[in-house]
């Protein structure tokens, strides 16, 4: 008889999720699993194991509150244990309810942040869990709480179990490596759709990418964006901040205002260093315009164009006053009135939507998009289709006069795409990360993006439980192929770095760190 608290039948077995549970459960582990192959069930396990072994206690914790309450309802149904020995910490409990449950419950599940402040009151010692979970650990870098709540618990409990999980990790194979460190790690458990012990359980996804050209409207328009943002580049080259070789990225951009910034801080503040600021302002300002111009809607581009001009008549940005007032802009403005048509990616759109909808009626699809006015355009567009119903999945933040979507907000989005009231799932990037969303049947990228993380997020909404489609939308000769080449070589990139860890990992501990200075501070009580 197998001892376990997991219910019978609760979960269907996969040799793979068994294996990593096994290691998972005696050593300090990194599983890395492609989204929709079951990190969660893995998760599961390996609580099981410490619940039922050790007698010990859990506490899982998520990036969002969706998330974890998730996880929270997927542990409740999965294993048999008394009511109030699973619990939810967010910041509607009351401190003195989470004080009580951080002393008798069994598994706690969480967001880091809540954790974090419980930490500093003194409400919880890390060091009373056998095993924490850390949900989307890619998050375990910088200033992020699962980076403090590691250097505390690791510093607490020296046998301290940890559970990482993620689909994708990164490229880079010292920030993996600093993940491993952060969070304790010794063994980075694996797995693609290639595996032999994973392939079963993996559906065929057929990846398309699909180029437009950019009509002659909108490269003039892209055109006196590039005459303005020339103008801006020169000067903060003679100025030395910019090198002689700028390749045009706005990372180069962002670069340039650090260093100024740098130097502001430093102490040394002069006229040239202010006018650099402004100057940089414009830049990235000009580049954002460039890239609605070639890779987004009309819609959006309009938006951002009266957006600049709102600023400059309230005079609430010297940039945007000096970008209003600039000739080219004037052009840009002219020609956007006479623009009619929308981007050839929405027309292209419209033809890939409806030709799914035309295989299969009962499809569901997700669109993913970077901007929220690209968002407003492609629900709109996509809700007149017939057979199409359209929904829009976006952040909690307001932008102009939208409010954001708050968390339960978007739970009911979700859940509304899950039953079938809608077929299209309209998204930003809230929807790419961690959300139980369920399988769909195609995803379409209005743009690549440059990040393997989240390309890899972006494909795991397909091809969960049936075969799927990807979809890729590109301008010829714009940021968008740059980006998609970018992403496919750090998506390789990463496999490599995460074989090349665990080799240097296994069969030895963790690599020693010593709590940074400001750690020690912030838990100073």
């Amino acid at each position: 008889m197998k001892l376990t608290f997991i219910k019978e039948g609760a979960i269907s077995e996969r040799l793979y999720q068994e294996n990593i549970a096994e290691v998972a459960s005696s050593e300090s582990t990194l599983v890395v699993l492609p989204t929709g192959l079951g990190k969660t069930v893995v998760a599961l396990k390996v609580i099981d194991r410490v619940l039922w072994r050790e007698g010990g206690r859990a506490l899982f914790m998520a990036p969002t509150k969706p998330l974890v309450e998730q996880h929270f309802s997927f542990l409740n149904e999965k294993l048999l244990l008394p009511q109030g020995e699973i619990v939810i910490m967010t910041g509607e409990v009351s401190p003195e309810k989470r004080s009580e449950w951080w002393r008798k419950a069994r598994i706690v599940v969480s967001t880091p942040q809540v954790v974090e402040n419980d930490i500093k009151s003194g409400a919880v010692w890390l060091r009373d869990f056998s095993l924490i979970v850390f949900d989307e650990c890619h998050r375990a870098a910088g200033d992020y709480a699962y980076v403090h709540i590691a250097a505390i618990y690791l510093s607490e409990r020296e046998n301290g179990l940890v559970l990482g999980m993620t689909a994708s990790p990164g490229s880079d194979l010292q920030a993996v490596e600093g993940i491993c460190t952060t969070l304790g790690i010794s063994r980075i458990e694996a797995r693609t759709e290639d595996d032999p012990d994973v392939e079963p359980y993996v559906q065929d996804v057929a990846v398309k990418w699909v180029e437009v050209e950019l009509p002659d409207r909108l490269k003039r328009i892209s055109g006196e964006f590039r005459k303005m943002l020339a103008k801006r580049v020169d000067s903060l080259k003679k100025m030395d901040f910019l090198a002689e070789d700028f390749a045009g990225t706005t990372k180069e951009l962002l670069g340039a205002g650090r260093r100024i910034s740098d130097e502001l801080a430093s102490g040394r503040k002069n006229r040239t260093l202010f006018e650099a600021l402004r100057i940089q302002s414009e830049a990235i300002k000009i580049a954002h315009g460039i890239d609605l111009a070639e890779t987004q809607t009309v819609h959006a581009l309009r938006q951002y164009v009266a957006k600049l001009l709102e600023e400059a008549e309230a005079k609430r940005s010297k940039a945007s006053v000096s970008i209003a007032g600039d000739e080219h802009f004037a052009t840009i403005r002219e020609l956007l009135t006479q623009t009619r048509e929308e981007h050839p990616k929405m027309e292209k759109l419209r033809e890939t939507v409806a030709q799914q909808l035309e295989s299969n009626h009962d499809s569901r699809i997700m669109v993913f998009t970077q901007y929220r006015d690209t968002a407003d355009a492609v629900e709109r567009m996509v809700s007149s289709m017939t057979g199409a119903r359209a929904l829009k999945l976006f952040g909690q933040s307001a932008k102009g006069s939208q409010k954001g979507l708050k968390q339960k907000e978007q739970i009911d989005v979700i859940n509304r795409f899950a039953s079938g009231e809608a077929n299209v799932l309209v998204s930003t990037s809230v929807g790419e990360e961690g959300l139980d969303i369920a399988s769909t049947d195609m995803v379409v990228f209005f743009e690549p993006v440059p990040s393997e993380i989240r390309t890899i997020q972006r494909k795991g909404r397909t091809g969960r439980l049936r075969s799927g489609r990807v979809v890729v939308l590109i301008t010829r000769e714009t940021k968008d192929e740059g980006y998609y080449y970018s992403s496919r070589r750090k998506e390789r990139a990463m496999k490599a770095a995460l074989m090349s860890l665990n080799m240097r990992l296994h069969g030895r501990g963790p690599i020693e760190r010593p709590m940074p200075e400001k750690q020690k501070k912030l838990f100073d009580f």
